[in-house]
């Protein structure tokens, strides 16, 4: 049996409009049966003179029921002491309850009923005299016993109507009409029972009340709930007004937000909120991110989540999320492990380049072999025009990969590699995780050009970003400032450029393989002419083979007396200027076919701009050929010396840095002290001023590599005997006279052969050097190879050096 409905209204209130009991006897008039059927509570104590509805479902208390019904209406309403316990014995029950009547039943269409009773009095049962199938009691009736203090039962009365009227004030779940009810009961025991029935305490504890009779005690208990509740009630509505009063703007929109949202759906109009966010949700899940990423991503999910969408705020997060969605975490390309299909194209698209192409081909090899190869980090290292980013290209299409190119000259903040925090306005990760988003691969080709050209000042030093970047032991955990999670960097390749490996620092330069690309000979000039740069250029200019022709003789006059570098770009330019002039011609309506040989070349380019001018330079004393290394390649370097009357004083001229300037003064002490082995014969060096001079005034040279020209040219002068024309030399100089190595062999020779030189001496140690030097530059040269200047002295002067 459990309750349906607790009320303090009026009977004629609670039942139903068809319902008429004013035939029936009141309640105070009734005489208690001695013997009635019993009824057990599971969770509902019934007291006098209330009137509750309780629900009847299982077939003997439907019998009970019926019976009840039959007779005289009474039953004796008990709580069981476990309300749990469904197969009941007479143990079960407490030995107190209410005798009370049936004033309505109600059948359901589930084989149910409800009834209405109104409690009588209290009773106590004496003997259970039937227990199937339902209890039968016989019972005593107990009257409330009033002490005499009539004063302070009064006082008691008065206190727990004062303290329920104002927890009925409080309280939610208490209506209003109560504090009628309870101001208009007399009798104090009957108050008791109304205060406790709507109490919110247990069925043990009101079953405390039902068992007092005492009605001073009995108040004195009810007055104790009511203080308990009261407190708590009070407590409850002092934290609700603090936590309403302490809300802060953001918890106040949040629920505006969520009214907002229903008006929203009740309109039709949708979240359109909620739809990004699921869609968010679904990119997070579907982009495969690292575990580290996903963590991030569910977070700022989770606080995008609480955010308006026209908060400054919500456009960082999802900005961020956009950033982690759009990265290739898990997408990759699948290289092209085929080393004669990637062979071919690396020799359709490039001419020679020999050590490039096999390193690249050794790379597949172990690709091939080991699956979970970490990316090689190339340097290609050389003079301008000379191929090494196009290369880069050119591997990636061999092997199957995406091309990304970054260019790091003048780049002078670190920002740039690894990005800002987040808690910068306009924050962005950095060119790295920029590349490989427009990449859309995690293993594309990345071409970092001009390394040697970052700048280091005091807004950082991009170059120690790039130590991480470009170290396979450490990028697999790449963290940008801006994404603030790893990025495995291992799978990329990294191909870097420079034209000189000076001013890259030593602990970047550790970590990148170097490979040389060195100027090209005139040879190789004119087949990579043939092969790419002019049908490139018949192709820009909208030429075809039926409007020009171009002779290979003419490609070398433009390569001799037009260009003057160890790349291919002013060639290219020329033969651009070339084909401009024919397109001209071809617009205007010509239709005929031209020719251009080596006789025609002026006409389209003007006068010659370079002139072999080696015999020219060194048919007088005092002039002497060198080989430099520059940044654009190998140059010839012509050093001349002179003397005038004087004090003994040594001039250098031709903006030299120090390195060079010392190495002036070495060659001049050499000389002076070694005028008989030389075969020089002068009586007074101290009268005469010296004067070396390297033209070409405008342009800063440095090094050590000019010493031993020097000293041939003061050794010319002091002579007064030319050079030969076609000898060039380099070598640094000791006072003792030694000759010893220096660098840049292979850009030197080429300088030689562009030049027209004939004989190239050089120190005895840079032998091996020629290894690298590609044997068609060494066709028609002859080297010569020395310890000490004496050695040279017959090649440079002839036969004879007297």
């Amino acid at each position: 049996m459990t309750m349906e409905k607790k009320s303090e209204k009026t009977k004629e209130e609670l039942l139903p409009d068809k319902t008429n009991v004013s035939d029936k006897p009141k309640p105070e008039s009734m005489e208690i049966p001695e013997e009635i059927p019993t009824l057990a509570l599971k969770d509902v104590v019934v007291f006098p003179q209330m009137v509750t509805a309780l629900g009847v479902t299982t077939k003997n208390e439907l019998k009970l029921l019926d019976t009840v019904l039959a007779t005289n209406r009474f039953v004796v309403l008990v709580a069981q002491k476990d309300p749990d316990k469904e197969k009941l014995d007479t143990s079960d029950l407490y030995e107190l309850g209410t005798a009370s009547i049936v004033l309505q039943m109600l059948r359901m269409p589930d084989n149910t009923a409800k009834m209405l009773v109104q409690g009588i009095a209290r009773v106590r049962i004496r003997k259970f005299t039937q227990t199937d199938p339902f209890f039968k009691a016989k019972v005593t009736v107990v009257e409330d016993v009033l002490d005499k203090a009539g004063v302070e039962i009064e006082a008691l009365a008065t206190n727990a109507k004062t303290q329920f009227t104002k927890m009925v004030s409080i309280s939610s779940h208490l209506p209003e009409e109560l504090k009628i009810v309870v101001v208009n009961i007399e009798p104090p025991g009957r108050l008791a029972d109304l205060i406790t029935s709507h109490l919110n305490i247990s069925v043990p504890e009101k079953q405390e009340i039902l068992e007092l009779v005492n009605v001073k005690k009995r108040l004195q208990k009810v007055n104790a709930f009511i203080n308990n509740e009261l407190q708590v009630l009070e407590l409850a509505s002092k934290i609700q007004s603090q936590v309403k009063n302490e809300m802060e703007k953001g918890q106040r929109e949040y629920y505006l937000r969520q009214q907002l949202k229903a008006i929203q759906d009740e309109l039709g109009e949708g979240d359109e909120h909620a739809v990004e966010l699921n869609e968010l949700r679904e990119k997070i899940k579907q982009a495969k991110l690292s575990k580290e990423a996903q963590d991030e991503a569910d977070r700022e999910l989770s606080r995008l989540s609480k955010m308006h969408p026209s908060s400054a705020e919500y456009t960082v997060a999802r900005t961020y999320l956009d950033w982690l969605i759009a990265l290739p975490w898990a997408i990759s390309t699948e290289d092209n492990l085929d080393i004669p299909s990637a062979k071919k194209v690396l020799d359709e698209d490039h001419y020679n380049l020999k050590k490039v192409k096999e390193r690249i081909l050794e790379y597949l090899a172990v690709r091939k072999l080991k699956n979970d190869m970490k990316g090689p980090i190339l340097c290609f290292v050389g003079p301008p025009g000379t191929g090494k980013t196009s290369v880069g290209k050119s591997i990636a299409k061999a092997m199957g990969r995406k091309f990304v190119r970054m260019s790091l000259g003048g780049i002078r903040d670190e920002a740039e590699i690894r990005g800002h925090r987040r808690t910068y306005v306009g924050a962005l990760p950095g060119r790295i995780i920029q590349g490989l988003r427009k990449a859309s691969s995690n293993n594309p080709l990345y071409m970092l050009d001009e390394i040697d050209k970052l700048v280091s000042d005091f807004h950082g030093d991009p170059s120690s970003a790039l130590l991480e970047v470009l170290d396979p032991e450490q990028n697999y955990s790449f963290s940008d400032h801006y994404l603030d999670v790893p990025f495995d960097l291992s799978k990329v390749m990294f191909i870097t450029t420079a034209n000189i490996l000076d001013t890259i620092p030593p602990a970047l330069k550790d970590r990148m393989e170097v490979l040389d690309l060195p100027g090209y000979t005139t040879e190789e000039k004119l087949e990579i002419a043939k092969k790419y740069l002019i049908p490139k250029q018949f192709d820009a200019h909208g030429l075809k083979i039926e409007n020009l022709t171009i002779t290979d003789n003419a490609v070398k006059v433009i390569i001799s007396d037009y260009t003057r570098e160890a790349g291919l770009r002013n060639l290219e330019r020329e033969i651009g200027t070339v084909c401009r002039k024919v397109a001209k011609e071809v617009a205007s309506g010509k239709t005929e076919l031209v020719e251009v040989n080596a006789e025609m070349i002026n006409e389209f380019l003007g006068p010659v701009k370079f002139f072999a001018e080696v015999a020219e330079r060194t048919i007088e004393s005092g002039v002497a050929t060198g080989l430099a290394w520059t940044q654009s390649g190998g140059e010839i370097l012509f050093i001349e010396s002179t003397r005038m009357i004087g004090s003994g004083k040594l001039m250098l001229t031709g903006q030299l840095g120090n390195i060079m300037k010392e190495s002036a003064e070495a060659a001049m002490s050499y000389v002076r002290s070694n005028e008989k082995a030389l075969g020089i014969s002068v009586k007074k060096f101290s009268e005469y001023d010296y004067h070396i001079h390297v033209p070409s005034g405008a342009i800063p040279k440095d090094g050590p590599s000019a010493g031993v020209t020097m000293a041939i040219s003061l050794i010319s002068l002091l002579k007064g005997k030319s050079t030969q024309p076609h000898v060039a030399m380099t070598g640094e100089i000791t006072l003792r006279g030694r000759v010893l190595p220096v660098g840049g062999i292979k850009e030197k020779v080429l300088a030689a052969k562009r030049a027209g030189i004939t004989t190239v001496i050089l120190p005895k140690r840079n032998e091996n050097d020629l290894a690298e030097v590609p044997e068609k530059a060494k066709e028609k040269l002859t080297f010569i190879f020395v310890e000490k200047v004496e050695d040279m002295l017959t090649t440079v002067f002839g036969t004879s050096n007297k």
